[in-house]
């Protein structure tokens, strides 16, 4: 039993170093892709967002959906606003508020990228045998809050 355990720690062990590649990977691919379009992954990453909501989104709301500070959320809307392809709108209410929402350039370019962004991510499956890509998601998720409660824990914050 022990030597099943050890092996079994060895075996999730370097699956979390291969996610690890692999994550580095996919990033560095997708500033690849984007480049045509003049944009980086986390800028896609914030108009795809936006996408999906007419209203827009305070940059609150944005930082806490990318998981990056708020800080780097203010220089991607300052770029992408410079752009032309968002603007900031006084949040009803709250003077200090902003919500970013898309402009018609930022929507058509959305809509411009995501066919070929879809193409490029099925390709990313192929010859992969993962039998159920939901499950997976799943397990990658709670991978993720454990590692944040982890990181929370070490930093001294609570999770």
């Amino acid at each position: 039993m022990a030597a099943d355990a050890s092996r079994d720690a060895d075996l999730r062990y370097a699956t979390l170093l291969q996610l690890l590649r692999t994550a580095d990977v996919l990033w560095d691919a997708s500033r690849v892709f984007f480049e045509r379009w003049e944009i980086t992954p986390a800028q896609f990453n914030l108009l795809n967002l936006l996408a999906d909501t007419a209203e827009g989104m305070t940059q609150s709301d944005l930082s806490r959906e990318l998981l990056t500070h708020r800080s780097n959320i203010t220089g991607l809307v300052d770029r992408l606003e410079d752009r032309g392809l968002v603007k900031r709108r006084e949040q009803a209410g709250d003077r200090r508020a902003w919500r970013v929402v898309l402009t018609g350039a930022g929507r058509r370019l959305v809509a411009e990228i995501l066919p070929h962004y879809h193409r490029a991510a099925e390709r990313l499956w192929e010859g992969a045998q993962a039998a159920d890509p939901e499950r997976l998601g799943v397990a990658l998720r709670q991978i993720a809050g454990n590692a944040r409660a982890a990181a929370e824990r070490l930093s001294g914050r609570p999770s």
